[in-house]
Order: C-alpha cells, then sequence, then structure tokens
C-alpha cells in the first residue's frame, strides 16, 4: 500500500514538470551601475504570502523552507535572500549611495522528502529589485521582476552535496548572488530556462 501511495505521489509531481527560468527584464547598465555604492538591502515580504511546515513532494504554500531549524520562516528566507543580494552587489565601489528594495513574491524550496524522494526537483524564488537614492529615497529605477528558478539536488546527489557544504541555502544565497550580479551589469549573464519536476 505505501509503495502505491508513494508511486502515486512520484507521478503526480512527474506531472507538474514544466520549464522554468532564471530571468528578468533589460537589466542595468553596467556604465550606470558602476556609479553606484550600495547601503542597505532592504528585503520586504508581503502579509498575504502562505508558509507551511507540511512536509510533502509539494505544498502549496508561497513561503517554503526547512533546512534552518523550526521558527520564523519569512525572516529566515529574508535572510537569505538579503545576504545574496549584498554579495551579488558587493563589487559596486561608485560614488552615489543606493539602496535595494526588494519584494519577495515566492521562495518555495524542497521540503525534506522532496529532496530524500523526488526524482527531480525546483527551487523557485521569485522577487522584484529597484534601486532608489540612499540620500532621498527617490526611485532611480523601476521596480523589475526577478524570476530565479534553480534546479534542486535530489536522492543521493543532495546527500553528496550536503556532506560536501553544498546546502540548499548555500546553492540558493550563491545563486542569488549571480543573479544581483547579472542584473546589475557586473557579473555574466545568467539568463536560462530550463525543464524540471516542481511545483
Amino acid at each position: 500500500m505505501k509503495t502505491r501511495i508513494l508511486t502515486l505521489c512520484l507521478a503526480l509531481l512527474a506531472g507538474c514538470s514544466g520549464s522554468w527560468e532564471t530571468d528578468y527584464g533589460t537589466g542595468i547598465e553596467n556604465t550606470v551601475s558602476q556609479k553606484w555604492r550600495v547601503r542597505e538591502v532592504n528585503v520586504a515580504i508581503p502579509d498575504d504570502l502562505t508558509t507551511t511546515e507540511t512536509n510533502s513532494y509539494a505544498p502549496n504554500a508561497d513561503v517554503v523552507w526547512h533546512e534552518d531549524p523550526v521558527g520564523d520562516r519569512r525572516m529566515q528566507v529574508a535572510e537569505i535572500l538579503t545576504d545574496g543580494v549584498r554579495r551579488g552587489a558587493r563589487p559596486l565601489r561608485g560614488s552615489k549611495p543606493v539602496n535595494l528594495d526588494v519584494m519577495l513574491y515566492e521562495f518555495h524550496a524542497l521540503t525534506p522528502l522532496a529532496r530524500a524522494k523526488a526524482p527531480s526537483a525546483v527551487h523557485n524564488i521569485a522577487f522584484s529589485i529597484q534601486v532608489v537614492d540612499a540620500r532621498t529615497g527617490e526611485p532611480l529605477t523601476e521596480p523589475e521582476f526577478i524570476r530565479a528558478d534553480l534546479e534542486a539536488h535530489v536522492g543521493e546527489a543532495a546527500f553528496e552535496a550536503f556532506q560536501q557544504g553544498e546546502t540548499q541555502k548555500v546553492r540558493i544565497t550563491r545563486h542569488l548572488q549571480q543573479v544581483t550580479a547579472s542584473w546589475l551589469g557586473i557579473g555574466p549573464d545568467v539568463r536560462r530556462s530550463f525543464s524540471s519536476a516542481g511545483r
């Protein structure tokens, strides 16, 4: 009976296969961003984003994060997003102080069950980012929607990665760093699409 249920769950998850992407609009010209120096990264998480502690293959929630101890999941993912964006903007050494205002729309990482048993999976991450003058608060860019999906390690690959320190947090933070640098025009263009099972 358990085997039949597991097979059904895996089939349903495979049925959620689709196209995922790391993408944004035009991004920032390097000649513009090089004039900036980032003072603060401010991450906002709307109150209506749902969270869950359900350990299923693909729980229906906007914020899913299990790698830290049980606690304030919004705060935990806000810290990851802040860290990744800050690292991506760190090379900027211009004279104009700016802040990066970030709004989270989705942060759906793997549950322990999905990491152990799913045939494949995706970390679904979406947010918007806007550059504002740190002195006046004047917007210097329009809010840019960024899709930052990332293939997840599952099964034996996930176990081996964890043993080597490549946790979900490490991989997602590094990915957010690369995406931010790409958007700012100070790193390689990481925009791409891929196919995988996911939510």
